[in-house]
Formats: C-alpha cells, structure tokens, sequence
C-alpha cells in the first residue's frame, strides 16, 4: 500500500480512507473544500455541507472526477440545530454508517475591536459551538459502532485570546472546553472514538485574506497543505493537530511560562492601521 510522509514523522498509509464515510462541514470553500478534494482522491465516501447549494454542487462534481467512492451534498445553515441533526441522518440514509465526523463550518463574524454586541457572540456560538455539539451528540451511536474519528478545526484563538476576535475567539475556546472534557470521558467509558483538535495559523482561505490580510504581518499557510495535515490527524488518531507548528505550537509553549511575551509578539505582529485599509 501507498504510504506518504508529509510535514512530520508520522507515516500517514492513504489506503487509510479508502471506502470511509466522512461528514465535512463548511466545505463549500476554503480549508472544508480541500478537505472534500483530498478525500476524493483517497476514495472516500464523503457528504459535503454549508449554505450555498451552487457552490457545493460543483464541489461535489469535482469530488466524483477526483475519484470518491460516492458524493453528496446538503445545504442549509448551522444557526438551525434541526439542521445540524439532519445532515447526521442524511450521512446515516445514504451510508448505512459513519467513520469520520469533521467539524469546519463557522458563521460570519467581524474582524476589528469588540463593540459590545453580546448578542452577537450569542448567536455565533450556536453556529461554531452548539451545532459541534449538537452533530457530535446526534453521531456517536455511528462512530461508536465503526470505531470512528471526530475531527474538529479550531484555531490558535482558541487557545490563546487574540485581538480583534473577540466573538470568534470566544466560540472556539468554547471547542476545547467541550471536546477535550468529552475526550477523557470517552477514555474513562472505554468509547473507541478518537477526538482531534486542530489549531490552526493564519491559512490562506480567500475569507481571511479578503479579511485580515493588512493587519497580520506573517504570511499566510497553504489551505491545500493544511487541509491535508488535517485528514492525517484524524486518521491518526492524533489528539491535537497543529499546524503551521512554528506558528501554533511553539507560542503555546510560551502561553503559561512567558505570558506577557507571548502577548507582546502577538500584538507586534498585527498592524492595526490596516484595520482601515481592510474596509476601503
């Protein structure tokens, strides 16, 4: 079997996905279509998620010529829990089954200074938070069963507070909180379902270039690569997926031992004057 060694020592066997069936949510663009595209090439079974229909069916098409065993999409809007359960039963209609559950959607938030709208933050977390929870809980009778993954796509504001993502920040937080506790709940209950929490940098979606692109500093990481990472998390079992490394995983290690370091190079990479720029 075809094995590839991508971005770190683990040996990640392709042949690993082959004939899984994956949810993905948010996988109209960005890192979630990727997602669908690698997948499709390791001939997954794949049912695809997120508002707009036109975008997911050419997804989908694309998906089919790229090799997936079968693809589907569903379309509607993460705010409406009966909506986050519909799309586990349609997975279950069309698949008699699931194997890998990744959680990728978020809602529309504001990029600049927090203004106060706690409504705001309220109505986000039923999107980036409630609705994780809410897919998780309606799966995990089919995980359960085939010994399954839930891969959920974080942030580094999730696991440190940033400025400008005030509401953002606050939702993805609410993930660790949520899925690290079930975690070692699962181990303690002996629940074969492994949990993979990834934190991501700044990727280079067209969403957050269009949005952040003249006030963060560093450069943006390739969706495709991360993408990527992602998949091999999940399948690997891993329980925390960090990528870019350097520039997730070596700043936590400065989070609890050099705090206010941590918070003076995170505040000397953002230019706040291209907060202005942004709107223009």
């Amino acid at each position: 079997m075809a094995c590839t060694k991508y971005l770190s020592n683990l040996l990640f066997d392709l042949a690993m996905l082959k004939g899984k069936r994956v949810i993905i949510t948010g996988a109209s663009s960005g890192i979630g279509e990727q997602m669908a595209y690698q997948l499709a090439k390791m001939g997954s079974h794949i049912l695809i998620t997120a508002r707009t229909e036109e975008k997911l069916k050419k997804v989908a098409e694309k998906c089919t010529e790229l090799g997936s065993a079968s693809a589907y999409y569903i379309h509607g809007s993460m705010d409406n829990m009966t909506f986050a359960k519909q799309v586990v039963h349609e997975a279950e209609r069309l698949f008699g089954g699931l194997d890998m559950l990744i959680l990728n959607h978020i809602g529309y938030t504001y990029f600049g200074f927090f203004d106060g709208d706690v409504d705001h933050i309220r109505k986000l977390l039923e999107i980036n938070f409630l609705s994780y929870a809410t897919m998780t809980v309606e799966a995990l009778p089919m995980l359960k069963a085939s010994g399954g993954n839930i891969v959920v796509v974080s942030s580094f504001a999730g696991k440190v507070g940033l400025p400008l993502t005030v509401p953002y920040s606050t939702t993805k937080f609410a993930l660790d909180g949520f899925f690290s506790s079930l975690r070692m709940e699962f181990y303690h209950q002996k629940v074969n379902v492994s949990i993979t929490l990834c934190v991501l940098s700044y990727i280079d979606t067209d969403t957050a270039l269009n949005t952040v692109s003249r006030v963060i500093q560093q450069p943006a990481a390739p969706k495709e690569e991360c993408a990527y990472e992602i998949i091999k998390g999940g399948a690997m079992r891993q329980r925390e997926v960090y990528y870019q490394y350097e520039a997730t995983k070596i700043p936590m290690l400065m989070r609890d031992w050099a705090p206010e370091l941590l918070e003076y190079l995170v505040l000397k990479n953002y230019n706040v004057d291209g907060l202005s720029k942004n709107k223009e």
